[in-house]
């Protein structure tokens, strides 16, 4: 009994150290770096947003708000962005003006908590598609390229296919693993026609489908 109790412990602590080197690796060890290729070709994918509105859902953990998410462009090159319900009640008001430096204009106070106006910060920054690239560089992995953007506490990756034809989607990432997904598809005169937003670690979803002015 006591040999079969000494196996079952190191064989329990085998597996955790599995479990535990397994759960240490990061899900981005497989790119391999191409010093050579240009980072810039991100910037065709970048939204041309002018007087764009879009049919909007937000799930934040209990929370759900739908309506109208509202994005023009401004005199001064920077771009405002508005979410009010279809009463005309106003969520929030950001803006960022023409350098990407962000703005918060008001936002209900149910919403406005330093952790939920910083995550819908980034997440919007991830949608406008302006990051610095001085310090990017790309990478592949199955013919999938990753232009990498060094973040303070991990990357912001934008896939596209091999070729940089078509945007796959945009992650932020930890250290290990990816925090934050966003897909922009159905791109029509540089406007995407549905923007999906969502949150890995919690809920907390947005969902924009572009609705055409009359």
């Amino acid at each position: 009994m006591q040999i079969f109790r000494m196996r079952y412990f190191l064989l329990s602590s085998v597996v955790l150290l599995v479990l535990a080197g397994t759960g240490c690796r990061s899900v981005y060890k497989g790119l391999q770096r191409k010093d050579s290729a240009d980072v810039n070709c991100i910037a065709q994918f970048r939204p041309t947003f002018t007087n764009t509105l879009y049919s909007t859902q937000v799930n934040i953990l209990k929370h759900h708000l739908s309506g109208l998410v509202f994005l023009k462009q401004m005199p001064d090159s920077s771009l405002r962005i508005v979410f009010a319900n279809e009463m005309g009640f106003k969520f929030f008001d950001f803006e960022y003006d023409k350098d990407g430096r962000f703005t918060k204009h008001f936002i209900i106070p149910k919403m406005d908590k330093p952790a939920v106006v910083k995550a819908l910060n980034q997440d919007l920054a991830l949608v406008l598609l302006r990051p610095d690239l001085s310090q990017a560089h790309v990478a592949v992995e199955n013919n999938e390229r990753f232009v990498v953007v060094p973040t303070e506490k991990g990357n912001n990756y934008y896939i596209t296919d091999n070729d940089c034809t078509k945007l796959l989607r945009i992650e932020k990432s930890s250290v290990r693993k990816p925090v934050v997904r966003v897909t922009m598809a159905h791109y029509q005169n540089g406007v995407p026609d549905s923007i999906y937003i969502r949150h890995l670690n919690f809920k907390f979803n947005i969902s924009l489908q572009r609705v055409e002015k009359k």
